[in-house]
């Protein structure tokens, strides 16, 4: 991606109808300059929080300030380990909020950050918020889904032909909070097309 190339972007977030409170956070943050874009570049990022009450609100909010904040912050051009720090960094300061409090232990969040980078697009990912490449007449899904269905078709398509996951299909495999550790997927970098 050049600096030159125009960028839009919007945020919209629905509640839905089974929840009293939205556990949906979103952050974009875009450089004022082309040379803070040459050093780091746009990043945007949605987490979807788990956890009841306003756990999964807090888990969220806390994943869209922290990894920013890392982000920018640690020295490298590699975008890709860059992200999967800031990432990790999130992780370890939605899990350390927990541990503090009983009422937010294994506390949690969804995590899908976006870089759009001089190197091309670089994407950060941890549970089921999707990331979509839509060019021309085509949408490309680029993240995989952390949940029990997703896995479980993965590693065995046989199996899980013949195993009923409907009631099954909402439960995340990994999220950011909940333990000390956890596997970041970074995917890219993608060429991005004017």
């Amino acid at each position: 991606m050049r600096w030159e190339q125009k960028l839009q972007h919007a945020t919209l977030s629905d509640i839905g109808l089974r929840r009293q409170n939205n556990e949906d956070s979103a952050a974009s943050h875009v450089c004022a300059t082309s040379t803070e874009f040459d050093r780091r570049g746009h990043l945007f990022i949605v987490a979807d929080g788990m956890g009841g009450h306003a756990v999964g609100e807090l888990a969220s909010q806390l994943a869209v300030e922290a990894v920013p904040h890392s982000w920018y912050k640690v020295a490298g051009n590699d975008a890709r380990e860059t992200l999967r720090l800031a990432i990790t960094a999130a992780n370890k300061l939605i899990f350390e909020r927990g541990s503090q409090n009983r009422d937010f232990l294994r506390m949690g969040t969804t995590c899908t950050a976006l870089a759009l980078t001089p190197q091309g697009a670089v994407i950060g990912h941890v549970g089921d918020s999707r990331c979509y490449r839509i060019r021309r007449d085509r949408i490309d899904q680029l993240t995989f889904d952390h949940s029990l269905q997703w896995e479980m078709q993965r590693q065995n398509r046989k199996l899980a032909a013949h195993v009923d996951l409907s009631e099954h299909r909402n439960i995340i495999t990994r999220s950011l909070g909940p333990e000390p550790a956890v596997e970041i997927d970074v995917e890219g970098p993608f060429l991005v097309l004017p």
